[in-house]
C-alpha cells in the first residue's frame, strides 16, 4: 500500500516545507486540487458537498509541484483532480512534460472533467461538452508526449503535424477521477482510477458503486487487450490503526494507494483551520510511524 498526503489549502509558503517532509517519512507523494476561479455565491453546490469557497486556496499544482521537485528526489506529485477541459491541449501538453522533465518523471496527471459549472462559464469554455473536449484533448497530449510531434482533426481540435519539446523520458501517467460509471469507461483506457468517494469500511469493503466501477474497468480493459500495471486510489474515510488494516483493504479491494485526509481535517469534508504548522508535522510522523514505516 503506498500513501498520499493531501496538502489542500496549506499555505503557499510551506509547501515546499510539507514535500521535505513527507518524503523523509516514506509518503509516496502528495496531492494539490485545482481550481482556476471560484465564483461568488450562489453557484453549483459541490457533488459531496463540501463548502467550497470563493476565497480558498489553490496554488497552481503544476507550479508547486516544479518547486517542491527541487527540494526532494524521491516524492511524487499527483494532480486531484486537474481540470483538464478548462484549458486546452497545447498548454497541458506544454507545462506537465515540463514538470515531468524537471522532476525526473515524478509527476502524475489526475484529472477529470470537473463539476463546477460556473467556473467554465467563466473561462469561456463550454460546460456540455467537457467530456468531449478532455477525450480529445488527452489523445493529443499523449502523442505530443510520446515523441515531441502531434496532429489531429477532431470534433473541437484541429491542427497540422507540429512539435512541442521538451519530451518526458517516459509517458506522464494518466489517471482519471469521477463518481460514475461514464468516469470509470473512461478511466480504463489510461493508468488509473480514483473514485472521487471515501472508502469508509476498515475492512477494507467497497460500496456497490465503485464496485461496479471497478469491474466495469476490469470488462473493458479485458475486452481491448490492456495489460500492464493499473493503479486504484481512494481516499480514507477513517482513522487506520494498525498496518494489518491498509494490507486488507489493499488485498480485498485492489485499491494500492490511499490518500491520506485526516490529519488535516475534523472529518472528510471539513478542513481544519485550527492546527498549526508544528501539530500537522506531528500528525504526519505519528502516522509514519504507526504505519508507513511498519508496512
Amino acid at each position: 500500500m503506498k500513501f498520499w498526503l493531501t496538502l489542500n489549502f496549506e499555505p503557499p509558503e510551506l509547501l515546499l516545507e510539507y514535500a521535505r517532509k513527507a518524503e523523509e517519512l516514506g509518503f509516496e507523494g502528495v496531492v494539490l486540487p485545482d481550481h482556476v476561479v471560484v465564483k461568488e455565491r450562489p453557484r453549483t453546490p459541490h457533488p459531496a458537498n463540501f463548502d467550497l469557497r470563493a476565497d480558498h486556496l489553490f496554488v497552481d499544482p503544476l507550479i508547486a509541484y516544479t518547486a517542491m521537485a527541487t527540494v526532494t528526489t524521491r516524492l511524487k506529485f499527483l494532480s486531484y483532480v486537474y481540470v483538464v477541459p478548462l484549458r486546452d491541449p497545447f498548454t497541458l501538453a506544454k507545462q506537465a512534460s515540463s514538470v515531468a522533465v524537471m522532476s525526473s518523471n515524478r509527476y502524475i496527471l489526475g484529472t477529470g472533467v470537473g463539476w463546477l459549472k460556473e467556473e467554465f462559464e467563466t473561462m469561456g469554455q463550454d460546460f456540455h461538452t467537457r467530456g468531449k473536449r478532455m477525450d480529445e484533448m488527452l489523445t493529443i497530449v499523449r502523442d505530443f508526449w510520446d515523441d515531441g510531434y502531434a496532429e489531429f482533426k477532431g470534433e473541437f481540435f484541429n491542427f497540422p503535424r507540429s512539435g512541442m519539446f521538451p519530451v518526458p523520458e517516459r509517458p506522464i501517467p494518466i489517471w482519471i477521477g469521477g463518481h460514475s460509471m461514464p468516469a470509470a469507461r473512461r478511466a480504463a483506457h489510461f493508468d488509473g482510477y480514483m473514485p472521487l468517494r471515501p472508502l469508509l469500511d476498515p475492512d477494507g469493503s467497497l460500496d456497490a458503486q465503485t464496485q461496479a466501477e471497478f469491474a466495469l474497468i476490469d470488462q473493458i480493459r479485458a475486452e481491448n487487450g490492456l495489460s500492464g500495471p493499473y493503479e486504484r486510489k481512494m481516499y480514507l474515510g477513517f482513522d487506520l490503526t494498525d498496518p494489518g488494516q491498509a494490507r486488507k483493504i489493499e488485498e480485498r479491494s485492489g485499491v494500492g494507494h490511499l490518500q491520506v485526509m485526516r490529519l488535516f481535517q475534523d472529518d472528510v469534508l471539513r478542513f481544519d483551520g485550527t492546527r498549526t504548522f508544528d501539530e500537522k508535522i506531528a500528525l504526519m510522523s505519528r502516522f509514519s510511524e504507526k504505519i508507513i514505516q511498519r508496512m
